[in-house]
């Protein structure tokens, strides 16, 4: 039974959310707080955390920035609807995905079996090399140069993928599909992540010669000769 601790610091939000995933037969552990959150994190380390963004204290970007600090635990963000750039801030802190305000608590139950299949799902190891940069599944870890590159979950993932399909252009959508698991989402979940990967993986990122942009498609990794 996998570990789930919901961090919301309005009660019904938290007794709907904890109720829905305890039928799934999640082990859930609740927190009304950002500190109470990373005490009991830190205590006994949960499979996945269901963050809301705005909490009384420490805020949930904060929150997701010291859970990072402390591992690769997934965090599914709760955001307010309109709240656009602090989705993209909770993303770039390293957040796996966001559901926004108000949801159906059907559609989070959905979007945790999902994450937590992600994170879980065994699979035959490869080790993925292209020029200076290698990728190793079975540590799930990559390095640069021999060094090893500080990445997110999510980011780990994207970079796998595209390392695993060199030369193919991707859209949007597809990289949704084939990397998160969404068949629906918003775009810019991809291009926060992309950027990011960009920065931790060329050597300009500015003009990137790895994860190249095709425009009117979507993205490229474009293999070293």
């Amino acid at each position: 039974m996998t570990r789930v601790l919901v961090v919301d610091d309005d009660p019904t939000v938290r007794e709907v959310v904890v109720q829905y995933l305890r039928a799934a037969d999640h082990e859930v552990v609740e927190a009304e707080d950002g500190e109470s959150a990373l005490e009991l994190h830190r205590a006994a380390p949960h499979d996945l955390v269901v963050l809301d963004l705005m909490l009384p204290g420490i805020d949930g970007i904060e929150v997701c920035r010291r859970l990072r600090e402390q591992g690769d635990v997934p965090v599914i963000m709760l955001t307010a609807l309109g709240e656009e750039t602090d989705r993209v801030v909770g993303l770039e802190v390293g957040a796996d995905d966001y559901v926004t305000k108000p949801f159906s608590p059907r559609e989070l139950a959905l979007r945790v079996d999902s994450v937590l299949r992600r994170v879980t799902l065994p699979t035959v190891p490869r080790r993925l090399v292209d020029g200076d940069l290698v990728v190793d599944e079975s540590g799930h870890a990559a390095y640069r140069g021999g060094l090893p590159l500080a990445l997110t979950g999510r980011e780990f993932d994207l970079l796998r993928f595209l390392l695993a399909h060199p030369d193919t252009a991707y859209s949007r959508d597809e990289l949704l599909e084939q990397v998160w698991g969404w068949s629906f989402g918003d775009h810019s979940t991809v291009t926060v992540h992309v950027r990011r990967l960009r920065e931790k993986v060329e050597v300009d990122p500015t003009h990137p010669v790895r994860l190249q942009t095709v425009w009117g498609v979507g993205y490229r990794w474009e293999a070293a000769s």
